[in-house]
């Protein structure tokens, strides 16, 4: 396989549309655009994807582009423009392409439109518009959502009365077109006077409020709050044994940073029922995850398993920007070194024939209202990811270039209230969090670490409560809950792994007592013979009259054979410790 076939499934199912009886107003194409020595690619391999520095993904028609998805190592905005022209003119020949197969074997487009209902719009514009747009006034979120659906209850009780018959249009299609109306209100509160429903300017951030350490017990935690969207970000450091391994259509891999967002129904003033996780609990956490990924630390700097859980405790917009800023802070709190902050802002939007007004740090009901949710986030120096949901037809070169200018002027002034709170990442993980070291071997010697059976493994771990983690290139992990544990055990390996040479002397431990000598393991996993006739300077008769199982024995190695057993004596050392007893006398 050299290339991901996502791209080809949306331009197949856009070809499979148009060509249809389905009332389609595409074709649409999807391109992925990579950039490889400064260069960009489009359609990469997967092979050079791993060598790229961004992953685009857009998709649009042949006027403009309707879908934009990013990842990348802090990919400055002029460099972002370039790659979505790239990649729309690659899509309007897709699209010329996809024309062309329409003219040879495309149907007649067969569709009824539903009744219209413009005159019901035009005669509830008159009366719900006014009490609308009032409520849109109130600043607070629930205080406005109470208006706002006063004003829903009365025209519906007034148009469609409880138990009355041979209406000409039924509750559900009345709330429908009060909908639209609301959209229009908002869109012209934006487009008329440039103040929005809780009073701020088109590019005003909601009031600001970052803290961390507030979960003591924990790795690291942070609650970031703007308005009324708050996040709770909780940071856990694993080991290599946390990983979590994926077993999908791709081969198996596993991720070593997680990060999973969860909106719970009380923040949005909701009582229901806890169900699995939603799509869009899943979305929204893949892009905070993709943002801060491109700022980590590489496994050989930090080699934690790493999870960030976003808890959304209110919710009025822009939830996963709020959740990219609380994970920054909480894992800067967790020790973390990440090359980084990072932080995320929404950008929105309304337009009507002639005019078009960009917003940032859009509210619920402004996404819900608006052309777009363009969500982008960075650091200081470039964009790390950017996800566009749009309910307009078409997104201009253009309104991309603004949208990435505004929201970066607003991507640094969160940042710099995150700095205020935490300027840097703590210099050490928490007290709490297990202590992690690595170590390089020959893959040669694993086999000597484990040792047979898994015995010399086995004895690092009960000896030290160290867990070890081995992998076939000879990276060593080890991991225990204090720091002394750990150490011991890399002590205990590097031991093992060391080439023992002739002449060095060890204090080993008596494993087994034979009728020609003892045997005694001076690391590890390592054992060697001591012969009877090197036990002692004197006769020995009896190797049980000089040792036994357990005893402490400080040999020193004689030779090593061509097979890699060990010969050893302690009549060596007694001879050295004379002559040094000796020199000091004299």
């Amino acid at each position: 396989q050299e290339h991901d076939p996502d791209m080809l499934a949306m331009i197949g199912a856009s070809a499979a549309l148009s060509i249809s009886e389905i009332p389609f107003e595409g074709p649409t194409g999807a391109v992925r655009v990579g950039r490889v020595d400064g260069k960009f690619v489009v359609m990469p391999t997967l092979e050079q994807m791993d060598q790229s520095d961004m992953e685009l993904v857009v998709s649009g028609h042949s006027e403009a582009v309707n879908m934009i998805e990013l990842g990348g190592f802090e990919i400055a905005e002029p460099d972002v423009v370039s790659a979505v022209e790239v990649a729309h003119k690659e899509i309007r020949t897709i699209c010329d392409c996809v024309n062309d197969l329409v003219k040879q074997c495309g149907k007649e487009k067969n569709w009824t439109p539903p009744p219209s209902t413009d005159g019901l719009k035009d005669r509830l514009r008159e009366k719900v518009a006014g009490p609308l747009r009032k409520a849109k006034e109130i600043a607070s979120k629930q205080d406005r959502y109470e208006a706002v659906k006063s004003v829903y209850n009365e025209t519906l009780d007034q148009e469609c009365p409880e138990g009355a018959e041979n209406l000409e249009f039924d509750r559900n299609t009345v709330r429908s077109v009060i909908d639209e109306i609301e959209g229009e209100v908002v869109a012209a509160m934006v487009l008329d006077t440039g103040i929005r429903a809780d009073g701020r300017g088109l590019t005003d951030i909601r009031p600001l409020t970052c803290e961390v350490g507030v979960l003591p017990r924990t790795h690291g935690s942070a609650v970031f709050t703007r308005g009324e969207t708050q996040s709770m970000a909780v940071v856990t450091l694993g080991t290599v044994r946390d990983e979590q391994f994926i077993d999908g259509l791709m081969p198996e891999y596993s991720k070593k940073f997680m990060l999973h967002y969860n909106f719970p129904p009380f923040c949005v003033g909701e009582v229901r029922r806890l169900g699995a996780v939603s799509r869009r609990e899943i979305g929204h956490g893949n892009l905070a995850e993709k943002a801060i990924e491109m700022v980590l630390p590489s496994p050989e700097d930090f080699p934690y398993t790493v999870r960030v859980v976003s808890e959304i405790l209110e919710s009025n917009g822009s939830s996963s920007m709020a959740s990219v800023c609380g994970g920054t802070l909480a894992l800067m709190d967790a020790g973390v070194p990440l090359t980084q902050p990072v932080a995320g802002i929404s950008v929105g939007g309304f337009h009507d024939d002639k005019r078009r007004k960009l917003i940032v740090d859009i509210l619920g009901e402004e996404d819900h209202f608006g052309d777009m949710d363009f969500k982008v986030a960075g650091t200081q120096r470039g964009i790390t990811a950017i996800q566009v949901d749009l309910k307009d037809r078409s997104l201009s070169i253009d309104i991309v270039k603004e949208a990435l200018e505004i929201a970066k002027g607003a991507r640094l002034e969160i940042l710099a209230k995150m700095l205020e709170t935490l300027p840097e990442p703590r210099s050490e993980t928490s007290k709490y969090a297990p202590r992690i070291l690595s170590i390089k071997i020959n893959p040669d010697r694993i086999g000597k670490v484990i040792g047979p059976g898994g015995k010399g493994i086995k004895a690092i771990e009960a000896g030290t409560g160290a867990k070890v983690e081995i992998d076939d290139d000879g990276t060593i992990t080890i991991s225990c809950m204090d720091l002394a544990g750990a150490e011991s055990a890399r002590s205990m390996i590097e031991a093992v792994t060391e080439s023992i040479k002739v002449g060095t002397v060890y204090s080993g431990t008596v494993t087994s007592v034979k009728d020609f000598g003892a045997f005694v393991e001076i690391a590890p996993g390592q054992d060697g013979l001591c012969h009877v006739s090197e036990l002692s300077t004197d006769y020995v008769r009896n190797v049980a009259d000089v040792c036994k199982v357990g005893d402490p024995l400080k040999v020193k190695v004689i030779a090593v054979d061509n097979q890699g057993r060990i010969k050893l004596s302690h009549k060596a050392v007694q001879l050295e410790e004379k002559q040094e007893t000796a020199d000091s006398a004299s």
